[in-house]
């Protein structure tokens, strides 16, 4: 369950870092423009916002699982694990998403690099469920 652990740690540290620097205003992309002269963040500017907010809790549940020895402990930071993985993968795609233009860095960077990252996310925490059923507590 350690490896797991720090799997989601690492895969956290991607989430919460890669959308930062893929998104189209770290590129030196300007903020859209509204017709009373305002100006508002894009769309892949925000994702990335959310997924840091995403990736804090998923960095204490891979902290946590490294540590943790109880069954109902790791069963449930596995659920824990999983949901966000499914939320990392829904912010991308659904929920927020990336801009329209497929030429832009957050199309084909960022959105592939979050979705794999989402997949490997709820891969590590179905195994982390199936391990926790299989073991023994540890006192």
């Amino acid at each position: 369950m350690k490896v797991l652990g720090i799997g989601l740690v690492v895969l956290a540290l991607v989430v919460g870092i890669v959308p930062m620097f893929t998104d189209c205003q770290s590129q030196g992309r300007p903020p859209l423009e509204l017709a009373n002269g305002m100006t508002v963040a894009m769309k892949c500017h925000w994702t990335a916002s959310g997924e840091l907010a995403l990736a804090i809790p998923l960095l204490g549940v891979g902290a946590v699982m490294v540590a943790g020895r109880r069954k109902e402990t790791l069963r449930s930071l596995s659920i824990i694990g999983g949901l966000l993985g499914v939320m990392i993968i829904l912010l991308a795609t659904r929920l927020i998403g990336v801009c329209a233009n497929p030429d832009m860095i957050c199309n084909s960077t960022m959105q592939p690099a979050l979705i794999f990252s989402g997949i490997l996310i709820v891969a590590a925490s179905v195994i982390g469920l199936v391990l926790s059923r299989r073991q023994t507590d540890a006192v």
